[in-house]
C-alpha cells in the first residue's frame, strides 16, 4: 500500500490544503493526525461569538466525520504526534508509527499569555481555537466585566465584540497605540476615541504585572488585577489577547530549521527531505503570516508541489480588513515607519496611502464609508509594485 500525505494538525490550512488536492486528485491517500476533535470551522468567527450568542456547535461546518467522507481522507482525532522519524519518514502518535511519503505540519499557533506574578496565569482564558472557546464560554457568559491583556488585531476585534453583547471591557496594551503593528497613528486615534465613547476603558503604554484571586460582595470569584502602573482592576475574567506564538516544539525535536516559526522555502519545503509546513506554523521568506490570503495561497501551491507540479509561492499586495463594526478598517499592501502618507480626512472617514522612498505606492489604509475604495486602492499598488 502507498504510504500517505500525513498532515499534522485539522485547522483551515489543514483543511485548505486536502480541498486543493481533492479538487485535481481524488485518490491521494491522506491522513490527518489531530490533536482536538478535528472539526471544521471558520475561526475568524471566533471574534464575533459573543455579540452574536452563538455557542461552540453553532460555528462547526463539518464535523470530523463528515468532512472525512466528503473529502475522502482518513482523521485521527484527539491524539497529539509523539515523535517524527524523518529518515524512516515515520510519526508515531497514540502508540501507533504511521509511514509517510510527504509530511505537512500545519501546527498552527498559540495564544501567548505574558508571564504574570501571582500565580494568575493559570486564571487567564485564551480564544484562539473552537476547543478553547468551548472550554471557556460558560465563564464567559456570566462574566460581568472583562479585563483583555492585548489591543492588536484579535484583541481589538474580541473587546469589541465583549463590549457589544454587554460587558464592561477592560484593555490594557504596552503600546501607546491600539493596533500598533497593524495601522498608523492617526487611524488608530479614532478608533481609540470610537472604544472610549463607547465606554470602554483602555490603559496604554501598561501591562498586566500581577493577577490574585479574590470574590465579589457576592461571594462570585473574581480577579484583583495589577498593572505595571499600579492601576488595580477588580474583574470577572482575564483573556489574553498578546499576540500568537508558532507552534514548533515538535519540528524542533524532529530536527527541523526553525526560526519564528518552521523555516520553510518558496515550495514550502522544510530543511528535511519531503516534510513541508504551512499556516500559522510556518516562516516564509522570515515572516510568520497568520492571515488568512497569505494561507490560501500557500495551500493552493503546496497542494500542486504534493502532487508532482513545480510550483513557486509568491505573495502579491494583500489585504486585511479588521473586523471591528463600529469603525471600519480596512488595510493592504505594506508599510512602515519609513513610509510617508497622503492622508484625506472627510466626512466618509480616512484615506490614507502610502509612499516609499522610490514614491511608489505601497500600501494604504480606508476607515468607514472610505473602506468601499479599498479593492480600486489596492489595484494601484499593484500597479506600482
Amino acid at each position: 500500500m502507498t504510504a500517505p500525505v500525513v498532515i499534522i494538525g485539522s485547522g483551515f490550512a489543514a483543511y485548505q490544503l486536502i480541498k486543493n488536492i481533492r479538487r485535481q486528485d481524488k485518490e491521494l491517500p491522506i491522513l490527518v493526525i489531530t490533536a482536538d476533535n478535528g472539526d471544521e470551522y471558520n475561526k475568524p468567527d471566533l471574534s464575533h461569538v459573543f455579540s452574536k450568542g452563538q455557542d461552540a456547535d453553532a460555528l462547526i461546518l463539518l464535523s470530523a466525520a463528515d468532512f472525512s467522507a466528503q473529502q475522502q481522507v482518513e482523521i485521527v482525532t484527539n491524539t497529539r504526534v509523539d515523535s517524527i522519524d524523518t529518515k524512516t519518514q515515520s510519526v508515531d502518535a497514540g502508540g501507533q508509527s504511521y509511514h509517510y511519503a510527504k509530511l505537512v505540519f500545519a501546527t498552527g499557533a498559540s495564544a501567548f499569555v505574558p508571564p504574570i506574578k501571582g500565580g494568575g496565569q493559570a486564571s487567564v482564558i485564551t480564544l484562539n481555537s473552537l476547543s478553547e472557546y468551548r472550554a471557556s464560554q460558560a465563564a464567559i457568559d456570566r462574566a460581568a466585566r472583562i479585563l483583555l491583556m492585548g489591543g492588536g488585531l484579535i484583541g481589538t476585534e474580541l473587546a469589541m465584540d465583549l463590549q457589544a453583547s454587554g460587558k464592561e471591557v477592560i484593555v490594557v496594551e504596552p503600546n501607546s497605540r491600539l493596533l500598533a503593528n497593524v495601522t498608523p497613528d492617526f487611524v488608530a486615534l479614532k478608533l481609540e476615541r470610537t472604544l472610549l465613547d463607547a465606554g470602554m476603558a483602555l490603559e496604554l503604554n501598561d501591562y498586566v504585572s500581577l493577577i490574585e484571586p479574590a470574590i465579589t460582595a457576592t461571594n462570585a470569584q473574581a480577579y484583583k488585577v495589577t498593572t505595571h502602573k499600579g492601576r488595580v482592576f477588580t474583574v470577572d475574567r482575564v483573556i489574553s489577547a498578546a499576540g500568537l506564538r508558532a507552534n514548533t516544539q515538535l519540528a524542533q525535536q524532529a530536527g527541523l530549521a526553525v526560526n519564528q516559526g518552521i523555516v520553510v522555502d518558496s515550495q514550502l519545503k522544510t530543511s528535511a527531505e519531503n516534510v513541508y509546513a504551512l499556516g500559522d506554523c510556518a516562516e516564509i521568506n522570515g515572516k510568520v503570516m497568520a492571515y488568512l490570503q497569505p494561507i490560501i495561497l500557500s495551500a493552493n501551491a503546496l497542494a500542486k508541489e504534493l502532487l508532482g507540479q513545480p510550483s513557486q509561492l509568491t505573495f502579491p499586495p494583500m489585504m486585511v480588513k479588521v473586523k471591528t463594526p463600529a469603525y471600519p478598517i480596512q488595510i493592504g499592501g505594506s508599510f512602515d515607519t519609513a513610509s510617508f502618507w497622503k492622508v484625506n480626512f472627510a466626512k466618509q472617514g480616512v484615506v490614507a496611502e502610502a509612499y516609499d522612498e522610490l514614491n511608489n505606492m505601497s500600501g494604504f489604509v480606508v476607515t468607514d464609508e472610505s473602506a468601499k475604495q479599498s479593492f480600486s486602492l489596492l489595484r494601484k499598488v499593484v500597479a506600482h509594485n
